[in-house]
């Protein structure tokens, strides 16, 4: 589950007044009728938006979920404080550059590319404007507190399914740190440069656009070797790749049908379909089962139990059917872990055999 100890960034208070609309601006910097939905480009690909949250609002919290390891080339957190993303979106590729405006209660921001207006008419919903955090109620102390020092959290929506998938299919009986660094060798070697200001971004070079479809279904095998992916998840994710449009149909379903329809992919089961439902969908109740450490995390967290077992945790948070996603991210966020009692899972790179 990734994400799990997000920094404490700052936060966006929420707007003052209920419902106040959206404003943003043409990428020329001129009013574009405060309050309409929706972002707004210009035909070169570039545009800008304003957005008012309706409710506090953490920026680096919300948004910590989608990237992949601190050297993810989809993902940059600037010093400034601003997260800039990329994404291969049904308009084509785009950067989106998203900021906090200080004092303002607002976030600010620009995108490029040909998916720059898509990007921008779907801000909100990927900032949590869909999410209900006030349908859940804490039914523990730590969950309650964790609550209480978190009020920014909110479940991001993306409305892309192939960019969680697909990391989510690499990072399978692996340690993150091996499936982080396939993800990065292969976006890197066979993705596009992002548009936009990218290129000599600071951190750990440009960012990147992920492979189309096709591209990832033209990954050599030898390829997959040396980025350390074994057969079984290199042929998952071509499966998935050959009917990604019906993958990505998934992304306006409720989450138990797009979790079935992903499902009904061989290899991919419910612990990959959780981890790409939770950010395509948004699901609260998408709870990660079959994980390695959050059973244990969530039993001793709630019940001192560190042993506990995936019966155990769904247990543990029937109290928070509809919500149990959000509770376990609670949990993680307390930081409330279990005394290590053996060494990490060992790390295997098999492009290195």
């Amino acid at each position: 589950m990734s994400g799990r100890f997000s920094p404490r960034p700052a936060l966006v208070e929420g707007a003052p007044a209920a419902g106040a609309g959206p404003e943003h601006t043409t990428g020329a910097g001129t009013p574009d009728g405060a309050g309409t939905p929706g972002g707004a480009a210009t035909p070169g690909g570039t545009g800008t938006r304003t957005w008012r949250p309706p409710a506090p609002l953490d920026l680096a919290l919300v948004l910590g979920v989608l990237r992949r390891g601190p050297a993810d080339p989809t993902f940059r957190t600037a010093p400034d404080g601003a997260v800039w993303r990329t994404a291969r979106t049904p308009a084509g590729p785009g950067t989106l550059r998203v900021h906090v405006r200080a004092g303002a209660g607002e976030v600010g921001a620009e995108a490029w590319g040909p998916g720059a207006e898509w990007l921008l008419e779907t801000l909100p919903a990927l900032l949590g404007a869909d999410d209900e955090p006030d349908a859940f109620t804490p039914r523990h102390r730590l969950v309650a507190l964790a609550r209480h020092r978190r009020p920014g959290l909110r479940l991001t929506r993306t409305g892309l399914v192939t960019e969680s998938l697909i990391p989510s299919i690499l990072e399978q009986k692996v340690t993150v740190e091996e499936a982080y660094r396939a993800w990065r060798l292969l976006v890197r070697k066979y993705g596009e440069p992002a548009p936009g200001p990218t290129a000599l971004m600071p951190g750990h070079g440009g960012l990147y656009v992920i492979p189309e479809p096709r591209t990832w279904a033209l990954i050599p095998s030898w390829e997959w070797h040396r980025a350390g992916v074994d057969d079984k998840r290199a042929a998952t994710v071509l499966r998935a790749v050959r009917v990604a449009r019906r993958m990505e149909e998934a992304a306006a379903m409720d989450p138990e049908s797009a979790r079935a329809r992903l499902e009904a992919v061989p290899g991919i089961g419910p612990w990959t379909s959780a981890e790409t439902v939770q950010r395509s969908n948004g699901a609260p109740d998408a709870v990660t089962v079959g994980d390695l450490h959050l059973p244990r995390i969530v039993g001793w967290a709630l019940a001192g139990d560190r042993d506990a077992d995936d019966a155990a945790m769904l247990e543990l948070l029937a109290p928070y059917e509809g919500q149990r996603h959000r509770a376990a991210r609670y949990v993680l966020l307390s930081g409330r872990v279990p005394p290590r009692r053996k060494p990490k899972m060992p790390r295997v790179d098999i492009g290195l055999l």
